[in-house]
C-alpha cells in the first residue's frame, strides 16, 4: 500500500533560500519518508504456495535420508 505525502513549504517574509531549503529538509526528515522508501527498496515478494510446498518436501525428504543414514551408521 502506497502512502502519498505532500509537504510544501512557503518563504516567510524576507526569509533566506538556505533557511527555507533547511526547513523543508527538516520537514522531509521528519515525516519519515526517505526512510521508507529506503527500507522498501529490495523488499521481494512471497514466495508462491507451490514454491514453499516443493522446498518443504524437499526438507523432508532430506530429513529423512539424514537419519537414514545416521541409524545405518554412515554419518556420526
Amino acid at each position: 500500500m502506497k502512502k502519498t505525502v505532500i509537504i510544501e513549504d512557503k518563504r516567510q517574509g524576507n526569509e533566506s533560500s538556505a533557511n527555507l531549503l533547511r526547513r523543508f529538509s527538516r520537514r522531509v526528515k521528519d515525516s519519515n519518508i526517505v526512510r521508507e522508501v529506503r527500507n522498501n527498496r529490495y523488499a521481494s515478494r512471497k514466495p508462491s504456495s507451490l514454491v514453499t510446498k516443493k522446498s518443504a518436501l524437499r526438507r523432508i525428504t532430506k530429513q529423512a535420508e539424514i537419519t537414514k543414514l545416521k541409524k545405518l551408521g554412515k554419518i556420526g
